[in-house]
């Protein structure tokens, strides 16, 4: 089995990020083959400073490593590195039906949130595809949001067998964890950077208890029940505490007796908890910076190995070359 996945570098990541996305793909490196990209050329929608944007590279890569992503178990790297997504994703858009690409919500989305639009960002569901078929992958872990991009890859992939010939290009699956497919922000809408909401997974200790401590509630005085149906503390908490004190936690709300200061507290202590080693990680590896450079290095030379047999047999069945 391979499976496919890939983070835009938009910026710091943040706890939605890791617990829809990035775990589900760790634990998938122990199942089958895993390809891990940092997509840049996707970036280029949204980030239009250089300096900036390999910054954000920087980053990401730092902290996919630091959060358990294992070199030896999958092929990491960065997509620019592999240009042969750009031939695929251009020769996939001939035969995209345009209808297609105007029902994918994350373009309407992305322009309601402010970001221009541009043939880019219209565009971005083919590149997607290009990044998927282009390695045959099997499984591609993706948040729920992201789930229609998957169908639209297998739409054009049909396509492309239908016009080129059967078999050309393997048709992937979505794999979402249901359980935490959506993270809760802040303010209780979904954890996204467009929504200033975020938990950085690698928040400063005085930034994260300020975080926390600012999470809305509402007025249920100490004494009284709180509603646990909807309730964003407990949603966080489920994710970063032990069964048991997330039990806890919920008859606590039932009983009464406790306020959300208290819940915040709790909150606050167990996501320090669970990404404290991912921490000790991080610091390691930020002092080594060219290990970074030699496993994007690495993972790019055995991306490309891949990416160039499937774009060769794409290129001979519709002409090229």
């Amino acid at each position: 089995m391979r499976i496919l996945s890939g983070l835009q570098p938009s910026g710091r990541l943040h706890i939605g990020n890791y617990f829809g996305m990035m775990q589900a793909a760790l634990h998938l490196q122990e199942e089958g083959e895993a390809y891990y990209f940092i997509a840049d050329y996707h970036s280029l929608t949204s980030i239009h400073d250089g300096k900036l944007l390999r910054s954000h590279v920087r980053d990401l890569a730092i902290d996919f490593l630091a959060c358990g992503l294992d070199p030896a178990k999958s092929v990491f790297f960065r997509q620019s590195d592999v240009p042969e997504h750009c031939e695929l994703s251009w020769i996939l858009s001939t035969v995209t039906p345009m209808g297609l690409l105007e029902r994918c919500h994350s373009y309407k989305d992305k322009v309601a949130n402010g970001i221009k639009p541009s043939h880019g960002l219209f565009a971005y569901p083919v590149l997607m595809a290009a990044d998927i078929l282009i390695y045959d992958a099997d499984v591609v872990p993706v948040g729920k949001d992201q789930k229609q991009h998957v169908e639209v890859t297998r739409d054009i992939a049909i396509k492309m067998n239908e016009t080129f010939g059967e078999g050309l290009l393997k048709l992937p699956l979505p794999r979402i964890r249901e359980d935490t497919a959506v993270v809760p922000g802040l303010d209780g809408q979904k954890m996204s950077k467009s929504y200033d909401n975020t938990i950085q997974l690698f928040e400063e200790p005085a930034a994260l208890k300020k975080k926390i401590m600012g999470i809305k509630t509402d007025s249920t005085p100490v004494e009284s029940p709180k509603a646990v149906e909807g309730s964003s503390i407990l949603a966080l908490y489920k994710l970063v505490a032990s069964p048991a004190d997330y039990d806890q936690m919920v008859q606590d709300h039932l009983n009464g007796g406790v306020g959300y200061g208290d819940f915040k507290k709790r909150l606050l202590q167990a996501t320090s908890d669970f990404f404290a080693p991912f921490r000790e990680k991080r610091a390691a590896i930020t002092a080594d910076p060219a290990y970074v450079d030699r496993v994007l290095a690495e993972g790019a030379e055995k991306a490309r190995a891949v990416a160039r047999k499937t774009l060769a047999r794409v290129r001979d069945a519709v002409g090229l070359g």
